[in-house]
């Protein structure tokens, strides 16, 4: 197949392209960047722009085609070549109505990656994709983090006006995680579990501790117990401890990357239609904590915080700097992460186990020049402070 990714040089459209080349397809990505994958032909040029997307038509197997302004005839484009599908992963309303009308006469199918935020309401566990959504952007811009659903949705309207329900695919992603996330929310715990604080900055009140050698709940049968090297990180025989809100009735849900991607790609073989929610196996956040304990084989114990406390202490939610990721305190917003994803487990996703990505995830941020600093989460240091408030405050 001849596939157009508009994008390609981040973190979710680099595994797109990379895993269509993989899949043996002709792959050319569209993008500013050129940090392609090997074996795609890059087009660079601007989506900001109103001809952006003129050298998309031109390209074939030819190479990088250079800045769009150097394209030539629109027409005879048109007529040199035809784009099986094209994958976008575009926010940005203007972005996508340009892309659709250039392609729409030269492209078979439309693949659009929108995200779950677009829609109205997420108090309701299990919903699916006929959930009311909310308004369209009208304007071609985002004026900040506030327009991202309402962007997605005009981005969906321009590509079923232009494509038809027919021609496109409509998908929305809820957290992806695994390696090479650049948020830092779905490789806090997991980091955190590996990096835990010491024993001495825990409060007084008992801790939650799963002593040494006992079976977790998502072991694999037969499988060893898998433990922290005594005098990590502290003296030898200190547990490690970790601060965690409680929540236990929070549902959380990781897709990684890498099943996202090869998911998309096989729908654009297949020649799927429509809308479906894309998300991660659904658990617990206390069973997320365990699978984040697991796959740093850690012994960590973990000491339970009030959610009005972490508030009062500024600690932040969902994402963000010194937030506890994955997190939500309001239940009206605990359906964001349970979303029926009955529509695409029928058109083949298959997520892997969560112990999985998180370990790979682990191993990816271990190996980067600053790992205890992200984009998301609490510091070591922050963490520990909070610790030693919260035993201040138990005694």
């Amino acid at each position: 197949m001849r596939i157009l990714v508009l994008g390609g040089t981040a973190w979710l459209g680099r595994h797109i392209a990379s895993t269509a080349i993989g899949a043996g397809h002709e792959v050319t990505c569209l993008a500013r960047g050129t940090d392609v994958p090997d074996g795609a032909t890059l087009v660079r040029a601007d989506r900001d722009r109103d001809d952006a997307l003129v050298g998309a038509a031109l390209i074939g197997a030819a190479g990088d085609v250079g800045d769009v302004g150097d394209v030539g005839d629109v027409g005879a484009a048109r007529a040199a070549s035809r784009w099986d599908a094209v994958i976008d992963v575009a926010r940005e309303p203007g972005h996508v109505r340009r892309a659709v009308r250039a392609l729409e006469p030269v492209a078979d199918r439309y693949l659009f990656v929108s995200t779950t935020s677009v829609y109205a309401s997420d108090a309701e566990l299990g919903a699916d994709e006929t959930a009311e959504r909310v308004e369209p952007l009208a304007a071609d811009l985002m004026d900040g983090p506030d327009d991202y659903g309402p962007a997605k949705a005009a981005c969906e309207d321009a590509v079923l006006a232009s494509f038809g329900p027919d021609r496109s695919l409509i998908v929305r992603p809820g957290l992806i995680g695994g390696p090479g996330d650049p948020t830092g929310r779905a490789d806090h715990w997991v980091w955190r579990f590996a990096h835990p604080a010491r024993a001495s900055s825990a409060p007084r009140a008992p801790a939650e501790r799963r002593e040494p050698g006992a079976p977790a709940e998502c072991r694999e049968p037969g499988e060893p117990a898998e433990r922290r090297e005594p005098g990590e990180p502290g003296e030898p025989g200190e547990p490690g401890i970790v601060l965690a809100p409680e929540a236990p009735d929070l549902p959380t849900a990781v897709l990684d990357v890498r099943d996202l991607a090869d998911w998309l790609v096989r729908c654009v073989e297949q020649g799927a239609n429509g809308v479906a929610n894309a998300l991660g196996e659904v658990v617990s956040f206390d069973e997320h904590l365990e699978a984040a304990r697991r796959a740093a084989a850690s012994d960590a114990a973990i000491v339970r915080a009030p959610a009005e406390w972490l508030l009062a202490q500024g600690v932040g939610q969902w994402a963000g700097p010194r937030s506890m990721p994955l997190w939500i305190a309001d239940r009206a917003w605990h359906g964001m992460n349970a979303r029926s994803t009955v529509r695409a487990r029928s058109l083949g996703l298959e997520p892997r186990l969560l112990v999985e990505t998180l370990r790979d995830a682990l191993d990816w941020r271990s190996r980067q020049t600053d790992p205890d600093t992200r984009p998301s989460g609490l510091s070591s240091a922050d963490h520990a402070t909070l610790l030693a408030e919260l035993g201040a405050r138990a005694t």
